[in-house]
This record gives structure tokens, C-alpha cells and sequence, in this order.
């Protein structure tokens, strides 16, 4: 981990201080390094958190209230990583200088946020997508400045959310999924949300040092394709209502 010269808030500073961990080995997407010759693609995802910026001082370490982090939804026509949760952003551009400006630079042209407002904390290690081939770094941001965001190309983002962390941190909100092909990992289900595989396995990561987090059942193992099924059914029959 490297950390930026800005300060982060109180509440911030073990996530900006202490490495991603998987204390219960069940995050295997913080140990995701391309294999050695591996043809590979840099990206970088931005991960932002809002929220004020004063500690709360009854709150787990010290998190305030109205704390979130920024998600997206992928659009369910894109050929890869089709309808999941993620973070903004993607591939580096020749132009951009290093992950921080890839991050920032692809987080406007998903959400129409105003980077000007973001204070960059610190950057994580790289990790390995296998499905895309990208080594994705993901870069830690302080939303001092808020501006209002939305899905800028609805042919890629069908979603953007500012998605409060006191429902993430809710243990009733967090089990582990497993898919048929062996992939096993945290998740988060919020509403219509389910986040899992990379981005579950990064806020798994931050929360499990960030002093915030309330004990959960890493024994509940659920079906992804079950979950995923359930809460389209769910989705389409609030739409019908």
C-alpha cells in the first residue's frame, strides 16, 4: 500500500494505513497476482468514500452516520462482468499518469463526478482479474466535495449508488457465495444489490482493518446463481407492483 500525501479523516486512517486482510480465509480476491509472464491490461477502480468528516465518537471507529461508498452497476449488455456491482473505473489510457489519474479520469466518465472534489488517500497493490486480464489497482478517495453523480452512458452503467456502510457493516447484509466453478467469496446484499467477486472481496478487505466492522456468519455459504436468481426475482416484482 502506498499513501498519498493527503490526510484522511479520522475515521479513514486505518484504511488508509493498514493492508487489505482475510483474518477468516475467505477473501481469495486480495491474493490475486498474475501469473509470472502473464500477458496483462493495468486498470484502476476508484474507491470512494463519503461521508463527514469528523469522527463519529459513538460509532465503530468512529464512523460517522451518513458515511457511503461510491458503487456502479455494469449494464447487463456488456460482454464482461455483465450486471455486477463494481467500482468506477477501468483500462489506463497511454495519457494518464499512473492509477490515481486512471481512476479518477474513468470515475467521471462513469458518473459524472468532479474529480476536483476528490481527495486521493492511497493506493493498494494491484490485483488480477482473471476473466479480463486486467491488473486492477485500486485507489482509496476522500469525497470532500460531493457532486451529484448518475450513469453517463446507461450502454455501459446502468447504476450509480452512494451506498451507506452501516448497511454494508449490517452482519444480516454479509455471507459468502460459491459458484459451480469453484469460485468462493464474500458478498454484500443491499437492497437490489449483491456485490461479490472483486468488489465484495475489496471492501471485505478495507472493513476487516478498518475498526468498523460488527461480527457475521462466515458459515452462511450461499448459491451465487440461487442469490442471483432470487433478487431478480425480487427486483422485477417490485417493478410490477
Amino acid at each position: 500500500m502506498t499513501r498519498t500525501e493527503h490526510a484522511a479523516p479520522q475515521w479513514l486512517e486505518r484504511v488508509v494505513t493498514r493492508p487489505p486482510a482475510d483474518d477468516r480465509a475467505v477473501n481469495p480476491v486480495l491474493h490475486r497476482r498474475a501469473p509470472g509472464g502473464a500477458p496483462v491490461r493495468d486498470a484502476a477502480v476508484l474507491v470512494l468514500f463519503g461521508g463527514s468528516e469528523e469522527a463519529d465518537p459513538v460509532g465503530l471507529g468512529g464512523l460517522p452516520e451518513n458515511a457511503d461508498v461510491l458503487l456502479t452497476q455494469r449494464a447487463a449488455t456488456l460482454r464482461q462482468h455483465s450486471g455486477q456491482v463494481a467500482f468506477p473505473g477501468g483500462a489506463a489510457d497511454p495519457g494518464d499518469d499512473g492509477p490515481i489519474a486512471t481512476a479518477l479520469r474513468e470515475a467521471e466518465e462513469e458518473t459524472g463526478l468532479d474529480p476536483s472534489g476528490v481527495r486521493a488517500l492511497a493506493v493498494l497493490p494491484g490485483i488480477f482479474v482473471p476473466p479480463s486480464g486486467f491488473d486492477v489497482t485500486p485507489v482509496i478517495g476522500y469525497w470532500e466535495r460531493p457532486t451529484p453523480v448518475r450513469p453517463v452512458d446507461h450502454g455501459e452503467t446502468a447504476r450509480v449508488s452512494r451506498v451507506p456502510l452501516r448497511s454494508l457493516l449490517d452482519p444480516d447484509n454479509r455471507f459468502v457465495v460459491e459458484h459451480r466453478l469453484g469460485y468462493r467469496g464474500p458478498a454484500f446484499q443491499i437492497d437490489s444489490f449483491l456485490v461479490w467477486g472483486f468488489t465484495a472481496g475489496v471492501l471485505a478487505g478495507l472493513i476487516s482493518v478498518s475498526g468498523w466492522e460488527i461480527e457475521w456468519d462466515h458459515t452462511d455459504v450461499r448459491d451465487l446463481d440461487v442469490t442471483l436468481a432470487e433478487m431478480e426475482a425480487g427486483v422485477t416484482e417490485v417493478r410490477e407492483r
